[in-house]
């Protein structure tokens, strides 16, 4: 199936669930990264089971503090 992540397509295999996508595109520290699919955000405690769907958008989104 096709889906888009950060903005490129990518061919993933059907069923691919969220960790293993997170773990396949080697994201760092992935404990910290909130996920968007299709432009909502995936509750921490949902990502374990949420399974991707053919067409899905998948941003990953890191938050930083800091500054002055």
């Amino acid at each position: 199936m096709v889906i888009t992540v950060a903005g490129e397509k990518k061919e993933v295999k059907d069923g691919l669930t969220l960790p293993e996508l997170i773990e396949q595109e080697n994201v760092e520290m992935p404990e910290y990264v909130t996920v968007s699919i299709n432009e909502e955000f995936i509750a921490t405690e949902d990502k374990e089971s949420t399974v991707l769907k053919e067409g899905d958008n998948v941003e990953f989104l890191y938050f930083m503090g800091g500054g002055c």
